[in-house]
């Protein structure tokens, strides 16, 4: 599964940090940037967690909900809300339905050996449920900086 810009977003309801569940359908309105990462508490995926962190406020003065997904467990992503001070939640996707569904869940390739794992992407999604802008393969320094500055153009 692909998805591009201009395709609807694929709706989702699932746990997130804290307890709750959050679907896609109740941000209607709202621009949400949904980015998958590989793993709590990397090195990768803290530091990319850490970005959104530091701009959350241009983004929610944007009108924009930043939501972050891995297959990690509530737990989890408590722990690591927790240690970071996350403003945003983290969906649970213990299962990978939303993975797969944005076709992140792919086969990657490390020293050798091939697995299948999250690929780093980000989703830039209107306030009308609509894909408007896709990153894949994201590299760290500098994304939230140019995923604030599509939301900021919308």
């Amino acid at each position: 599964m692909t998805i591009n810009p201009g395709d609807r977003a694929p709706d989702f309801d699932l746990p997130t940090d804290g307890g709750g569940t959050l679907s896609l359908k109740e941000l209607s309105g709202k621009s949400v940037v949904l980015y998958f990462y590989p793993k709590d508490s990397t090195p990768g995926c803290t530091n990319e967690a850490k970005d959104f962190r530091d701009v959350h406020a241009q983004f929610t003065k944007a009108g924009a909900v930043i939501l972050g997904a891995s297959k990690d467990s509530v737990k989890r992503h408590d722990n690591f809300k927790a240690k970071y001070d996350l403003p945003f939640s983290l969906l649970s996707d213990e299962e990978g339905t939303l993975c797969e569904a944005y076709g992140v869940w792919i086969l990657k390739k490390l020293y050798g050996r091939e697995y299948m794992g999250i690929e780093r992407a980000t989703f830039l999604i209107d306030n009308q449920g609509v894909v408007r802008q896709v990153w894949h393969k994201v590299k760290v320094k500098g994304h939230a900086e140019e995923v604030l500055a599509a939301v900021q153009a919308l």
